[in-house]
């Protein structure tokens, strides 16, 4: 962990977060009964470009300026190329998520980051 993530590219953080969000997905089905069995086969529903930009539109108003900030900048940052199965604003969207989750790793504040995760996901 660190006390400075700020120092570190948007596509570090975003780089980080990915893992972070994978972490927190694979934690919510291993978890819940129906994704017991093979939780991989069920979290596709979590992980996709798509996904994570209709994640970020439920959880937006509850962040704060600093989360704010950090989504914006992973947003915003360069992106080489966008996968066929994104649209480019979901894409950007999905980075900027996962470059706040990163943060919020590095930061030491990962009950945040399982917060936002469980306020875009409610549970079933």
């Amino acid at each position: 962990m660190t006390d400075k993530p700020e120092i570190l590219s948007a596509a570090s953080l975003a780089y980080i977060g990915d893992a972070v969000w994978e972490l927190i997905v694979r934690q919510r089905l291993t978890t819940s009964p129906s994704g017991a069995g093979h939780p991989g086969n069920y979290a596709l529903p979590f992980v996709t470009a798509a996904a994570q930009s209709a994640a970020l539109a439920r959880i937006e108003d509850t962040l704060t300026e600093e989360e704010t900030a950090v989504y914006k900048r992973g947003r915003n940052c360069v992106h080489g190329n966008v996968p066929k199965s994104a649209s480019p604003v979901d894409y950007r969207r999905a980075t900027g998520l996962e470059a706040l989750m990163g943060h919020l790793w590095l930061c030491g504040k990962f009950e945040r980051a399982v917060e936002l995760f469980n306020i875009a996901f409610p549970n079933e």
